[in-house]
C-alpha cells in the first residue's frame, strides 16, 4: 500500500515536467524578446514601444488561457448520476447479476442517457459508481469520470473536457499568435545576423533561437489547432473521432452534429463578444447534449431536455425519459 502511494506521488510530480518545460521556454522567450531584442537592440523608440505593447497583449492572453487550461478542474457527473445510498445498498446486497443489472436499468430510466457501450449496454463506471452521461469517460490519470472528455493532455497536466475545452482551444490559438508575432518581428534581425550586420552581438544567440523555436512551435500547433477546429465543426471529441459514439440504433459518428453554428455555440456560447475571452460560456452543464435527430424538436434543445430530469421540490425525479430507454438493455461495467 505504501509502495502504491509512493508511485502515485512520483507520478504526480513527474506529470508536471511537461508544464515546467513549456513554462521555462516561455519565460526565456519573454526575456529574450523584451530585454535582448527590444530594450538592448532596438534603437527606434516608437518601434520599441509598439513591439513591447503588442507582445505583452499576446503574452498576457497566452498566459491567461494556459493557466485556465491547467487549473480548471475537470467536471465530473453530478449526484443524479451517482448511485444513492439506498440504491447502492440494494445493488451490493443483490447477488444475482441479472437483478443487479435491472436495478441499474431502473436508475438509468430517470436520466437523459442516449449513448451505449460498444456492446449496446448502458455505460456504467464501476470505479466511480456512476452511470456515465453521454460523452463522459473515465480518465485513469485523473482517476475520475470527466464530462465530455476529449483527451488527457500532458502539456497542461489536465483532462481536456467540458469545463476547459474552450480554454484549451484559446490556448492553442493564442500560442500560435504568440509564436507568429515573435517570428514576424524577429525575422529582419534574424536576416541581419546571417549577413553579419547585427548591432548587438550579445543578443545573437537569443535572436537565432527565438526564430527557430517560434517557427517550430507554430508549425506543430498549427496542425493540432486545425484538427481541433475540424472536431468542433463536426461536434466530436478526440475520443469520438477514433471511436464513434454508439446509440440505440448503432454507431453514429455524426450523432451530436447539429450544424456548424450550433456546434460552435455549444463550445463558445451565443455571445460572440466573449468567444475569445477565457471565461466559461459553453452551453449546458455537460450532462446532456442535443442529438442530430432531435435538433429540430426544440428551439433550444440543449436546455429543453435538462428540464425533464431536474429534481422537484419533494425530491422526486421528474420526466423519466422512459421512451428513450430500452428495458431490455443491460449494463456493462466499464472503467
Amino acid at each position: 500500500m505504501a509502495l502504491s502511494r509512493g508511485l502515485r506521488c512520483c507520478q504526480r510530480v513527474f506529470s508536471w515536467i511537461p508544464v515546467l518545460i513549456i513554462t521555462s521556454v516561455v519565460l526565456w522567450s519573454y526575456y529574450a524578446y523584451v530585454f535582448e531584442l527590444c530594450l538592448f537592440t532596438l534603437t527606434n523608440t516608437l518601434e520599441k514601444v509598439v513591439y513591447l505593447l503588442v507582445f505583452h497583449v499576446c503574452f498576457v492572453m497566452f498566459s491567461w488561457t494556459y493557466w485556465k487550461s491547467i487549473f480548471t478542474p475537470p467536471a465530473s457527473p453530478c449526484k443524479k448520476f451517482q448511485l444513492s445510498y439506498s440504491d447502492k445498498q440494494r445493488y451490493e446486497m443483490e447477488e444475482r447479476p441479472d437483478a443487479q443489472k435491472q436495478i441499474l436499468v431502473e436508475i438509468a430510466k430517470k436520466l437523459p442517457i442516449f449513448t451505449r457501450a460498444q456492446s449496446g449496454a448502458i455505460r456504467f463506471c464501476d470505479r466511480c459508481q456512476v452511470l456515465k452521461p453521454d460523452r463522459c469517460h473515465h480518465c485513469s490519470v485523473c482517476e475520475t469520470c470527466v464530462l465530455k472528455m476529449d483527451h488527457h493532455c500532458p502539456w497542461v497536466n489536465n483532462c481536456v473536457g467540458f469545463s476547459n475545452y474552450k480554454f484549451f482551444l484559446l490556448f492553442l490559438s493564442y500560442s500560435m499568435l504568440y509564436c507568429i508575432y515573435i517570428a514576424a518581428t524577429v525575422f529582419q534581425y534574424f536576416l541581419k545576423f546571417w549577413v553579419g550586420d547585427f548591432p548587438n552581438k550579445s543578443a545573437k544567440f537569443h535572436i537565432l533561437f527565438l526564430m527557430f523555436v517560434a517557427l517550430m512551435f507554430f508549425v506543430s500547433l498549427m496542425f493540432l489547432f486545425g484538427y481541433h477546429c475540424w472536431l468542433v465543426a463536426k461536434n466530436r471529441s478526440t475520443l469520438e473521432a477514433f471511436s464513434a459514439p454508439v446509440f440505440v440504433t448503432g454507431p453514429d459518428k455524426n450523432g451530436f452534429n447539429v450544424g456548424i453554428r450550433k456546434n460552435l455555440e455549444q463550445v463558445f456560447g451565443e455571445d460572440r463578444r466573449l468567444w475569445f475571452i477565457p471565461v466559461l460560456t459553453s452551453q449546458g452543464n455537460g450532462h446532456y447534449f442535443p442529438l442530430k435527430s432531435q435538433s429540430s424538436e426544440f428551439q433550444n434543445p440543449l436546455l429543453a431536455n435538462e428540464d425533464m430530469w431536474e429534481e422537484s421540490d419533494d425530491g422526486s425525479e421528474e420526466g423519466s425519459l422512459v421512451e428513450d430507454q430500452d428495458p431490455s438493455v443491460t449494463i456493462e461495467m466499464e472503467e
